[in-house]
């Protein structure tokens, strides 16, 4: 029981750091785009 939560922590990781910097690029272009107008 303890590796299946280990490997679904680990995999829950990864999709975050994965998914997190699209996030952030999304809300920095959106300030850019403030920014120029």
């Amino acid at each position: 029981m303890d590796n299946n939560s280990l490997a679904h922590t680990k995999w829950n990781c990864k999709y975050h750091i994965v998914f997190a910097p699209k996030f952030r690029r999304k809300e920095i272009y959106g300030k850019y785009k403030v920014d120029i107008g």
